[in-house]
């Protein structure tokens, strides 16, 4: 079987310097000059497992969610799981199965059709395997694009990470994650009631106040263009008392004359 290893076709206890030669070395045979347009699914694929593999956090989670949902399978695991296409637990296990796989594409169609975002994976799998499937299913949906569904699944992340730590060291480039894609992609693609349906989710998770305060000023902005100006002006008193320095308030304070 594929996994992020045999990808870069070194051995498991390689070191990083033996990853980042064996990355050098096939990124070189695949570059398109050489292997031409039909390498580029084996290249999108050596890029994943290499950004996994050189990140020593990534990699001890990568090596803890394969060890526990993979390594003591000896037959033919995903063909199983697909003659199995009518049961829910099947198809949640064959999402993290191709995730491991690098078989993104496979992953995704099997969560479209099982409901996106209304297939309840946590009925079906173990809770630290429904963790670590939605993490890499968050970060196959924000490379495509689909940033919306990739928030609702970091979301839920974090909220289940507050009740009770899994990732522990990890939740720091989870919720680094999840900031990112707030501030650089979410944005341009939702509308204003979804934009602040976003933003209030992202308040109830509990991170600093100086994120807080931006995400309320973020809000406020939304609300005031949608005609909203008695909870704009709330929200902006709010985020304040958050961050008394907030950054590029001082306009909005003028316009709700707070």
């Amino acid at each position: 079987m594929t996994n992020y290893y045999t990808v870069l076709n070194v051995r498991e206890n390689a070191s990083t310097q033996e990853i980042k030669r064996a990355f050098r070395n096939k990124a070189k045979r695949l570059h398109p000059d050489i292997a031409g347009k039909e390498a580029e699914g084996e290249m999108r694929k050596l890029l994943t497992a290499y950004a996994v593999l050189s990140d020593r956090d990534r990699r001890y989670e990568y090596d803890r969610a394969y060890g526990r949902f993979i390594k003591k399978i000896d037959f033919d695991y995903r063909s199983w799981l697909r003659e199995q296409s009518d049961d829910p637990a099947s198809r949640a296990k064959l999402v993290f199965f191709e995730l491991l796989h690098l078989e993104e594409d496979a992953a995704l169609a099997v969560w479209d059709r099982s409901g996106a975002l209304d297939f309840p994976m946590d009925r079906y799998l173990d809770r630290e395997d429904w963790m670590d499937c939605v993490y890499l299913l968050a970060e196959e949906l924000d490379k495509r694009g689909r940033c919306y569904e990739a928030f609702e699944l970091l979301a839920a992340l974090v909220r289940e990470e507050r009740r009770q730590p899994y990732f522990k060291h990890f939740m720091d480039d989870i919720e680094g994650f999840l900031k990112e894609l707030v501030r650089l992609r979410l944005r341009a693609g939702v509308g204003d009631e979804l934009w602040v349906d976003c933003l209030e989710t992202l308040l109830e998770l509990g991170f600093s106040p100086r994120d807080e305060a931006r995400w309320l000023r973020s809000m406020a902005e939304t609300l005031l263009k949608m005609g909203d100006e008695a909870s704009a002006q709330s929200i902006i008193r709010e985020a304040l008392r958050r961050d008394p320095g907030l950054p590029n308030a001082s306009r909005l304070r003028q316009k709700l004359n707070v």
